[in-house]
């Protein structure tokens, strides 16, 4: 994480946190994650848990509760939390100022994938790659994407951002990001807020998901993220989608998501999955692939081909776990 600042926000389970122009209390349960402009609490508001950020910054605070209102404005609560109290909390020490939003709760990307398997990568990144369209067209750009920042929530399951701290309007410097996820930090692109720069993070996120522990940096960039690649067997058959956001060849999310939509990936099935399960989903590929062709509105087709895929992995999950 780059541009630290200093977090002075530590507070003990069981403080209470009063709004002064709400007049709204939250009562701290345990801390969730602690980042350069402040920490997120699990609270308790009356019986609901939320989630709350407090920071003696409260340019920051406004700054991140705007981009919360941007994404309900586009899409509702699909990609980030939603926003639900925005105040400041008067203490002996001085001012605080807060934001409440949405729990989420789920798996990490990580811990999902090695719980349900590689299956799983294609139909998150789709959606993904879909709500990053929607937030690009409302002129913010993510900034900070990475695995850390992202949960699988559900059901029906769901990709969902958890941390908007470095989301930029688009045309401005990133203000916040991890070198693993950077453009610049492999020479491969500068850190002006566009499109392109988190199509880049989406590409690293995807190689990370064969990488859980990431790798080091060496000479080469470009060279040594193919090489990266072709090493994985979950990678390969993306390779030409990965490559092309990597060299910054996609200008809009829907690019790419429309080459991921056509890879030909069979969802990594072993020998002990039904010849029919197999068919079904190349049936809805194949589907979706003609409704395309014919000119049919894309969101249909790949809202069906997404369902599809998703009910094909569950009933997969289902038939792996009794046999």
């Amino acid at each position: 994480m780059m541009h630290p600042s200093k977090n002075q926000c530590n507070f003990k389970p069981g403080t209470v946190i009063e709004g002064k122009w709400h007049g709204h209390r939250y009562v701290l349960l345990k801390e969730l994650g602690k980042g350069a402009n402040g920490t997120v609490y699990l609270v308790k508001r009356g019986n609901f848990n939320v989630a709350l950020k407090i920071s003696t910054n409260s340019m920051s605070v406004t700054s991140e509760a705007n981009v919360l209102k941007s994404f309900a404005k586009v899409q509702g609560p699909f990609l980030g939390p939603s926003l639900l109290d925005v105040d400041d909390w008067i203490t002996k020490d001085g001012r605080y100022s807060f934001y409440v939003m949405e729990y989420i709760k789920g798996s990490g990307l990580q811990e999902f994938l090695g719980a349900k398997g590689k299956d799983w990568i294609q139909p998150l990144f789709l959606q993904l790659l879909h709500d990053l369209g929607e937030l690009h067209r409302n002129g913010w750009i993510f900034g900070d994407l990475k695995p850390e920042n992202l949960i699988v929530a559900g059901p029906p399951t769901r990709i969902r951002c958890i941390d908007v701290g470095g989301t930029t309007i688009e045309g401005r410097s990133i203000k916040e990001f991890t070198e693993f996820f950077d453009r610049g930090y492999w020479g491969l692109g500068s850190r002006k807020a566009e499109p392109s720069y988190d199509l880049f993070a989406v590409a690293m996120v995807m190689i990370s998901t064969s990488y859980p522990g990431r790798f080091q940096k060496q000479e080469g960039g470009l060279t040594q993220l193919l090489g990266a690649i072709s090493t994985k067997e979950a990678l390969r058959d993306y390779k030409p989608v990965l490559t092309k956001a990597l060299q910054g060849k996609y200008t809009a999310a829907i690019e790419m998501r429309n080459d991921l939509l056509s890879c030909t990936k069979q969802f990594g099935f072993s020998e002990k999955t039904p010849h029919r399960t197999r068919m079904a989903l190349r049936q809805a590929v194949h589907q979706t692939q003609l409704a395309r062709a014919r000119g049919k509105k894309a969101g249909i087709g790949e809202t069906f081909y997404i369902v599809s895929v998703m009910a094909i992995l569950y009933i997969v999950y289902i038939v792996m776990s009794v046999t």
